[in-house]
């Protein structure tokens, strides 16, 4: 996925940084960041 498409979040695997790309709409990833805090508080 070529970076700097509006709207979208790259995710990849950190152990596999030539591997496949995920993207994800911007509010979805900020939804799923906002649940994880909350979840290790």
């Amino acid at each position: 996925m070529a970076g700097g498409v509006p709207g979208v979040v790259p995710v990849r695997d950190s152990k596999a940084p030539a591997g496949p790309v995920l993207g994800f709409a911007a509010p979805a990833w900020t939804a799923f960041v906002g649940e994880m805090k909350k979840s290790h508080r």
